[in-house]
């Protein structure tokens, strides 16, 4: 004799209602217009300059209820690298620094995130940068999750800090006359992918 449909309904109700209900990550997509890297480096002593990268694009799969499950990718050409001084930009996108034949490109993709605090966590991944590989550690904050104002979508906005040793990336050109420690700050903004 065959269940009714009734029976089998409930029989697959009740086996949702008992299983354990797990929260899957989000996809965001970066903001390009409110994303930016800064970086800064010390100039002989004299003067500290600024550069910037924005623009990029990316995605971050964000789970809320479990972050350290949440994962972040990212990559934009070194050719969106600004310094404020054309002449100065020009000479970072030769051999000399940023050498096209190694790779036209700056990626990263996260491979763990440790979770330090309510709103804080330790993200490690892979940094690729002028055909060099390396693991990095951001310390990144949440700044806030919630409904966009404007955009009546949801949003959630990141800052996160690390610093980097040029020269382990084949950019070590005027050191030590021009620092070698670079401190970057990274300042994101994401939506709810449609």
């Amino acid at each position: 004799m065959k269940p009714s449909r009734s029976f089998a309904f409930a029989a697959a109700l009740a086996s949702l209602i008992s299983a354990p209900a797990f929260a899957e990550p989000v996809k965001y997509t970066l903001d390009p217009s409110h994303s930016q890297i800064l970086f800064t480096f010390n100039h002989l002593g004299f003067s500290t300059m600024t550069g910037m990268f924005s623009g990029f694009e990316g995605t971050i799969m964000f789970d809320q209820e479990n972050p350290a499950d949440s994962s972040v990718e990212v990559t934009f050409p070194v050719s969106m690298m600004l310094t404020g001084w054309e002449a100065r930009d020009q000479h970072f996108a030769t051999a000399d620094f940023f050498d096209p034949a190694k790779a036209e490109t700056v990626s990263f993709k996260s491979t763990s995130i440790e979770v330090t605090g309510e709103t804080t966590a330790l993200i490690t991944g892979s940094l690729s940068m002028n055909g060099v590989t390396k693991d990095v550690v951001l310390d990144a904050t949440l700044t806030q999750v919630g409904e966009q104002p404007m955009l009546k979508k949801e949003w959630a906005g990141f800052t996160a800090t690390t610093t980097l040793l040029r020269s382990e990336w084949g950019l070590g050109m005027f050191t030590p006359f021009i620092a070698d420690e670079i401190p970057v700050t990274i300042n994101i903004e994401a939506g709810k992918a449609e």
